[in-house]
């Protein structure tokens, strides 16, 4: 069944490929990324151009998560052609250093993206999901929702902040017949590793000595992993697993891993029937059932 599909995030990367994939799905795909006018002119227009000889479409839109009213221009003029079914948060930012070097300033950028920008686009599609009793809200995580690690302390803590979120929205959905769920990969090789923010208190950097080339050691390590092209770092299964839960039927699960486990799993696992529990405790009184 075709599905009218928004992609945050959509000019390369893990959104490039899974806005191709949908659309070979025959899919319509509205790909969101900023600049459409401007750096990011060729980009739009190539994704344009991916879909003319597929089954579905590629339609570029502007769309940046750090900007309310653009969002809201944005959904409504794909509201005014057909209802979306389907939002893929995917744009995010991984910055990568010493944790206390970056600034507030930094911590703030980031979580405008990573955190903000997911609530932004979400609230702006969920009115008229809620309206029709339908829809898919499919946020994407990490490795580093579920852990606190070294270097990645600012990208870990947005991206718990953001698991956390998404979870309690799936809960209130449910009513609705929405489902808010969660995918975390771990590392793919996309430009997230080229383009990471590095601290920019360079005292607090010092402070750590030779410690402080941390960063681009683990970076390094991460690029060297991508360059040897193995498949469980090929960013297409992050694609692969948003289509597979776009085409499931529901109920799906709250949160997917892909690629290298990391452990991921086993938290999931492990976690699960506590907070199973928990919900299963809070809902009738959320929901006015309780006796």
């Amino acid at each position: 069944m075709t599905k009218t599909i928004l992609i945050t995030g959509a000019s390369r990367g893990i959104g490039r490929l899974t806005a191709r994939l949908l659309a070979e799905q025959g899919h319509v795909v509205h790909a969101g990324l900023r600049h459409i006018d401007g750096r990011n002119a060729e980009a739009a227009a190539e994704l344009a151009g991916l879909s003319a000889d597929l089954p579905g479409q590629i339609l570029p839109v502007s769309l940046d998560v750090t900007d309310a009213d653009q969002i809201a221009t944005a959904v409504a003029g794909i509201e005014a052609t057909g209802p979306i079914d389907v939002l893929i948060n995917n744009a995010g930012v991984m910055p990568v250093g010493v944790t206390e070097a970056f600034t507030i300033a930094q911590a703030q950028a980031t979580m405008d993206v990573n955190l903000y920008g997911i609530m932004r686009t979400t609230r702006a599609v969920l009115p008229a999901m809620r309206a029709r009793k339908s829809g898919l809200i499919i946020s994407l995580s990490s490795a580093a929702g579920r852990f606190g690690m070294p270097y990645f302390g600012l990208y870990c803590a947005s991206k718990w902040a953001m698991e956390a979120w998404c979870e309690a929205l799936h809960y209130e959905l449910e009513p609705f017949g929405i489902e808010s769920l969660l995918v975390e990969p771990s590392g793919h090789g996309t430009n997230l590793v080229s383009a990471s923010p590095a601290p920019a208190d360079d005292a607090a950097v010092g402070g750590y000595g030779d410690m402080a080339l941390g960063r681009d050691r683990l970076l390094g390590m991460f690029q060297g992993m991508f360059d040897q092209g193995d498949s469980v770092t090929d960013a297409g299964n992050v694609a692969r697993a948003i289509a597979g839960l776009i085409a499931a039927p529901s109920p799906r699960p709250i949160r997917t891993q892909v690629g290298e486990d990391m452990g991921v799993s086993a938290v999931n696992a492990a976690t699960a029937p506590i907070q199973a529990a928990l919900v299963d405790m809070l809902r009738p009184i959320y929901r006015g059932e309780a006796a």
